[in-house]
């Protein structure tokens, strides 16, 4: 494989470990939590600061001071006044960027994908999943230590999370087949079936590539 994945997903989908399993048939790299440890490295942030601000929401009315500090580099006096969140999301963003760099690769989340619109040999997908499939996901992760009112309202706010991360800092909408090369059911096919059919998928897009 040549190209670099990139995995948006609703929480409960199966997203992360759909994102391993296509690592570990094209022998390549995953980078989910590990991306925020990388970042840490690189940014010289703890690590703790960058996963309590992970794929969290922020003030929309700072957007532009964003954009513009990131134009013109952490150097700039802005930078040093800018929101903790703000500097995350530009700390994640470079290291998806240098990532991207080092060869073939599957990223999961923190809008890789937008962080790589410019980059050739990219594939960006979505995984969603049906909701009852979510819960028992969710409940089976947390051993059954939450309800399924519980699983729900994580479901609901861990997505309107991601959501607004995504919808803020990119130019494209979560979630909308629009902002990405493929969608896909995991509920359809099962976590296996979505595998096989999205690393068919892959392999299609490069053959046609050459």
């Amino acid at each position: 494989m040549n190209t670099v994945i990139t995995i948006g997903r609703e929480f409960g989908s199966g997203g992360r470990e759909i994102g391993e399993l296509i690592a570990k048939h094209f022998d390549v790299k995953c980078y989910d939590k590990e991306l925020l440890t990388r970042a840490a490295a690189d940014s010289g942030f703890c690590a703790e600061m960058l996963q309590n601000h992970d794929e969290k929401p922020t003030n929309s009315f700072l957007y532009n001071l964003v954009m513009d500090t990131y134009s013109f580099g952490y150097n700039s006096s802005s930078y040093v006044d800018m929101p903790i969140s703000h500097k995350v999301f530009l700390a994640q963003f470079d290291t998806i960027k240098n990532i991207a760099k080092e060869g073939p690769c599957v990223i999961v989340g923190r809008c890789a994908d937008y962080a790589l619109s410019e980059y050739p040999n990219v594939i960006n997908i979505f995984i969603s999943a049906d909701e009852d499939d979510k819960v028992k996901r969710v409940m089976g992760r947390f051993k059954d230590l939450v309800t399924e009112d519980k699983a729900r309202e994580m479901i609901n706010k861990k997505d309107k999370q991601r959501k607004s991360y995504y919808n803020y800092y990119s130019s494209k909408k979560w979630g909308r087949a629009e902002s990405y090369d493929l969608c896909i059911n995991s509920s359809k096919l099962g976590i296996d079936g979505t595998v096989d059919y999205i690393c068919d998928f892959i392999e299609r897009v490069e053959a046609n590539r050459r």
